[in-house]
């Protein structure tokens, strides 16, 4: 654990920071003021930027991964407490009021255990009436998939079709089609889009353009892209990051 980082409070992480796999006794909520993060368990992985809280179960074996310079507040939750948050992790949407109630409970201000349960209450109330997200990419199991899931992880941009992927994986377009409905959930088209979106907020985050972005991660042009963004995080690829540079400021 970094200088200044404790199981619950806040610290600003570097980008490219690492905390590799652990797990905790109690439940945990991580949320970025400001940056983005990544949250991977063995059922895949889940973005957080700073409109997302991530939500760990007690005894989930989890590692986080963070871009850019992040303002990281960690929030402990009593395995007594957890029992309407979901046995497993993802992320949720944070209201106004749920931002504060983390701020609250990760500053400075020193609070008794009574006042702190009180806030912790909101804050887990919040969370019980606003819906979970989407970001979240399942990991693939079989070993074909992997091979695909390996080539376009490391380079998102990639344009083959997936008949083309399937010949570098050993199996047909039409077995790959089904393995990614019955082993993740989802259509490819889906799988490599919030992929693809995974990695523009990574890039974004860093200050990359939205032009230079969409380019990257593999589309045609940035109107294609800011849909497709604007769809999974609720906001345009521009107003991201003009919320970003205000929660820096």
């Amino acid at each position: 654990m970094p200088e200044g980082m404790t199981p619950q409070g806040a610290g600003w992480l570097p980008g490219g920071f690492l905390m590799g796999r652990h797990s905790h006794r109690d439940g945990q909520l991580v949320y970025a003021a400001s940056g983005v993060f990544s949250t991977t368990t063995e059922f895949g992985t889940w973005v957080a930027p700073a409109d997302r809280v991530s939500w760990t179960p007690p005894g989930v074996g989890h590692s986080h991964r963070f871009y850019g310079r992040t303002d990281t507040r960690i929030l402990a939750v009593p395995v007594e407490e957890c029992g309407g948050l979901g046995r497993r992790a993802g992320v949720f949407a944070v209201s106004p009021l749920l931002r504060a109630g983390i701020l609250a409970l990760t500053g400075d201000e020193v609070r008794s255990a009574e006042a702190a349960r009180r806030v912790r209450a909101v804050v887990l109330d919040e969370l019980g009436v606003v819906p979970g997200e989407g970001l979240h990419l399942p990991e693939p199991r079989d070993d074909r998939l992997r091979v695909v899931a390996e080539l376009l992880h490391a380079e998102p941009g990639r344009g083959e079709t997936l008949a083309e992927l399937g010949r570098l994986a050993g199996a047909s377009e039409r077995t790959l089609s089904r393995l990614f409905q019955s082993d993740l959930g989802m259509s490819f088209h889906r799988w490599r889009t919030v992929l693809r979106v995974h990695h523009a907020l990574f890039r974004l985050t860093e200050g990359a353009s939205v032009t230079d972005t969409a380019i990257a991660c593999g589309w045609a042009n940035p109107s294609a892209f800011i849909g497709a963004f604007t769809a999974l995080v609720g906001q345009t690829p521009g107003r991201y990051q003009a919320e970003l540079r205000e929660r820096a400021e």
